[in-house]
């Protein structure tokens, strides 16, 4: 067995792909199931944020599990093999399992050392376990990327200061401010009239990062009221207006500075939308909804400029040279946590093997107890019995700790397989359960 991934991030494709391969919470059991239903994948687990999508899985072989998941994003996406291609990137293995440590801890992020990322990494756990697509070797693979993310973000100063995309976004807004005045810098907000559509988790980040950054007034649009209304009590310094999305033509004509973040398949502004409109000043919008909530036919449009997430890049390089040289301190502790996985998941090759040698001496304890009780007749207790019985275990237990520590323990492939070839031969055990552990052998 090996461990895949297959993926697209904002590093191989741009926002118009990727948006043809996001998942839905709704959809995305069924995306799973679609992809366990394939006899080459055997576990699967799917990541999908507005930076990435990516599928991770124990697959039979890696051809044949690579091939069977680009089948299933070709059909997903609506795009041919030949065009999705180019976008994807695939890891096997170890490198497989470093990628997912490195995406855990954010060092794989637009932002780099984001804090959204990992809670990303929890839901896609939960989602494989509520979903059943998880088994023992993708589950403790997730598990423990999840315990990694959290080291190091408290173990080095990689979260020191860390942003989000919702910080960038709102930085991005002030740069563009700044240069719209002749200056080359993030200028304060508190002249514009900001607008925030959506209700979610990044667009209470969104009002986090703008009260930060000088808005002291900020009408927050969703389709219900009382989430709106929730999230605006979360900020009782902030003077947050709730409206209704009916409303949302009413506050692009009023408006100057829009962010976009909602849970939409298709865009809520279009360049029709907006011809319709009479502003009376130029308007500033920022999307950072995956699939994109505002169409690419808004820019162009007099008065108006539009920026996507990709768009982030911009403010994100101002501030990415400092970042790297702290997220140097976080490649050890990876490393280190890899290492300790695939450790654990060789030790695995050795089960079936010990489950052998151990039936072995428990069926020759067995036998050999009852011969002794036999002979010991009617006039042995039953807590006579109980004694010889546990110290005939215990005896077995003694036995069986020294080569099954050698045998799980840290060492070569090698190593361990020369120490079971060696364990099978003197014990001359039959390891009828060897095929039934193919699921947790490479």
């Amino acid at each position: 067995m090996h461990i895949a991934v297959v993926g697209l991030s904002h590093r191989t494709a741009p926002v118009e792909i990727r948006e043809k391969l996001s998942i839905s919470d709704q959809s995305m059991p069924e995306c799973l199931r679609m992809c366990k239903n394939s006899e080459e994948i055997h576990e699967v687990s799917i990541l999908s944020t507005c930076n990435r999508l990516e599928i991770y899985c124990l697959v039979k072989t890696p051809d044949g599990g690579i091939e069977a998941i680009n089948k299933f994003l070709s059909l997903h996406s609506g795009l041919p093999q030949d065009d999705l291609s180019p976008h994807l990137f695939t890891f096997n293995q170890e490198d497989a399992v470093s990628h997912l440590m490195r995406v855990s801890a954010g060092l794989d992020s637009l932002v780099l050392g984001e804090g959204q990322i990992l809670s990303q990494v929890k839901k896609m756990l939960r989602l494989g376990q509520e979903n059943q697509s998880l088994g023992p070797i993708l589950n403790r693979l997730l598990s423990q990327s999840v315990s990694t993310g959290k080291r190091v973000r408290s173990e080095t100063n990689l979260g020191t200061g860390a942003v989000s995309i919702s910080s960038a976004a709102v930085e991005l807004a002030q740069l563009k401010l700044g240069q719209s005045l002749g200056k080359d810098e993030l200028v304060s907000l508190e002249t514009e009239s900001v607008v925030v559509v959506g209700a979610g988790r990044m667009s209470r980040l969104l009002l986090q990062h703008l009260q930060a950054k000088g808005c002291s007034k900020v009408t927050l649009l969703n389709r219900s009221s009382s989430r709106a209304e929730s999230l605006a009590a979360d900020f009782p310094d902030l003077l947050v207006e709730c409206h209704l999305l009916g409303d949302l033509d009413q506050c692009l004509c009023n408006s100057s500075l829009v962010f976009t973040s909602t849970a939409s398949d298709e865009p809520i502004i279009d360049a029709s939308r907006l011809k319709k409109l009479i502003r009376s000043n130029s308007l500033r919008l920022i999307d950072i909804g995956v699939p994109r909530n505002i169409a690419a036919d808004v820019k162009g449009l007099d008065g108006i400029d539009s920026h996507d997430v990709d768009d982030l890049q911009e403010v994100v390089a101002r501030n990415q040279e400092a970042r790297q040289q702290i997220a140097l301190e976080a490649e050890d502790l990876l490393k280190e946590e890899g290492r300790l996985f695939l450790e654990w998941w060789d030790s695995l090759e050795a089960v079936p093997t010990i489950n052998s040698l151990r039936a072995s001496l428990e069926a020759i304890r067995s036998e050999e107890l009852q011969k002794a009780l036999s002979r010991m007749g009617p006039d042995f207790s039953a807590r006579e019995r109980k004694v010889v019985e546990a110290l005939s275990k215990g005896i077995i237990n003694k036995i069986l700790h020294a080569p099954v520590t050698h045998l799980r323990a840290a060492q070569s492939r090698q190593d361990r397989q020369d120490a079971l070839h060696v364990v099978e031969r003197i014990f001359e055990l039959e390891l009828q359960s060897k095929n039934d552990s193919s699921q947790i052998k490479k």
